[in-house]
């Protein structure tokens, strides 16, 4: 699974103009399934997401977790993040899961981090959102965990 990590002060996402999930500060957080992915996968990258220390301490090192500030989670699909750029210049999404396995997915990491975690938001799948955010820092992270059998890289 792919995630793209934005520490944000505050982020919204919008559906034919409404909002549809929000938070304060926190983490926005992009992301997609790939072939391949399974549960373990979700897993293993839900807890990174909750314990990566990228949010200031009393001194301003990046000791503090999401969950040690309290912060919301606004998770968005993001199928694209699984661009393949290297032939031409239009990307190939064969690596994203397909639609199906990819919503089953997202899905199973809403679930496990509503269950985790005191305050998170989504957008819808598949939908033609729109994201606001206001970035902090700026600080944007790649994160990946492979599936079974792949090679990691972020």
């Amino acid at each position: 699974m792919y995630a793209l990590l934005q520490r944000v002060r505050s982020a919204r996402v919008e559906v034919h103009g409404a909002v549809v999930g929000q938070i304060a500060q926190g983490l926005l957080v992009l992301l997609c399934a790939e072939q391949g992915d399974t549960e373990q996968q979700a897993d293993k990258l839900l807890a990174k997401l909750l314990k990566i220390r990228i949010f200031s301490d009393a001194e301003g090192k990046m000791n503090r977790s999401v969950q040690d500030v309290q912060g919301g989670l606004l998770l968005v699909s993001q199928f694209t993040l699984a661009a393949d750029t290297s032939g031409g210049n239009r990307p190939s999404f064969t690596q994203a899961a397909p639609a199906a396995e990819g919503q089953r997915l997202y899905d199973y990491v809403v679930e496990q981090a509503q269950k985790m975690h005191p305050n998170v938001a989504t957008g819808v799948f598949a939908a033609d959102m729109q994201v606001h955010l206001i970035n902090d820092g700026p600080v944007t992270i790649p994160l990946r965990i492979a599936p079974p059998g792949a090679a990691s890289s972020p």
